[in-house]
This record gives C-alpha cells, structure tokens and sequence, in this order.
C-alpha cells in the first residue's frame, strides 16, 4: 500500500534514471550534463515539492553539481531551497556545501553559520554513534 506523500512508482523510476545519468556525468566531471539530468529529474517532482523526501536528494545533487561546476550563485539557490525540504536541516553534508558555497561568494557570516551548522551536526553524529559503542 502506498503512503500518501509516496510518489507513483513510474515517476519515481523516471527521477532515478536522471539521477543515476547524473551521478555517471559527476564521476566522469561532466558537471553541465550531470546538471542537465539533475535538473530534468527535479521538473518531475510533483508541486509543492518541498513535500517529497525525493526533492531533498535531487535538489542536493544539483547544487553539488553546480557547485563542482564553480556555479556557487546556482550552487546556493539550490542548496537553500533543499532547507525547506524532507530531512534536509540538520544534514551536515548539506550544511557543508552550502557553507561552501556561501564562502566562494564573499558571505562569510552565512559561510560559518552553516560551516557550523555542518560541524555540530557531524559532532552529534559522532558522539552519538560513540556513545552507543561503549
């Protein structure tokens, strides 16, 4: 049975496929196609997208791509939407490249917000993960 904010299975298979052309196009440093196949599969998320676990790791993928690509305007228009996605706040993967790419264009106050953001958030990991282990 599906979940109500579960998407169709053939638009989810469609989003994988793009995902996965951009996944290759980043291995091989092709940035403008992964961007291109990112992009094609983030136009297939249902409105509002904000509402599918889904739009959290394609709109991220995107934004690292741009970021490779040293688009970092791009880079961070896409990586603050992914904030207002599933999962996203909290991310220190996330955190860390947004900060980046609020480092390479000169905003530096919001650079080590979410530098921060990134490191507390892998600290917390951390800790936990070693307090479960003892």
């Amino acid at each position: 049975m599906k979940k109500q904010n579960e998407l169709d299975d053939a638009l989810y298979q469609e989003i994988m496929k793009h995902c996965e052309e951009g996944d290759e196009a980043v291995e091989d440093d092709d940035y403008d196609r992964a961007i291109h196949a990112f992009q094609q599969a983030f136009d297939l998320l249902p409105e509002p997208y904000q509402e599918w676990e889904a739009s959290t790791w394609v709109l991220f993928s995107l934004g690292e791509a741009q970021f490779f690509n040293e688009d970092y305007t791009a880079a961070k228009e896409s990586l603050a939407a992914v904030m207002h996605c599933p999962g996203a706040i909290g991310n220190p993967l996330i955190h860390l490249r947004l900060g980046q790419a609020q480092y390479e264009l000169g905003n530096l106050v919001k650079a080590k917000d979410e530098l921060m953001r990134a490191y507390m958030g892998r600290a917390k990991k951390y800790s936990m993960a070693k307090t479960r282990n003892t």
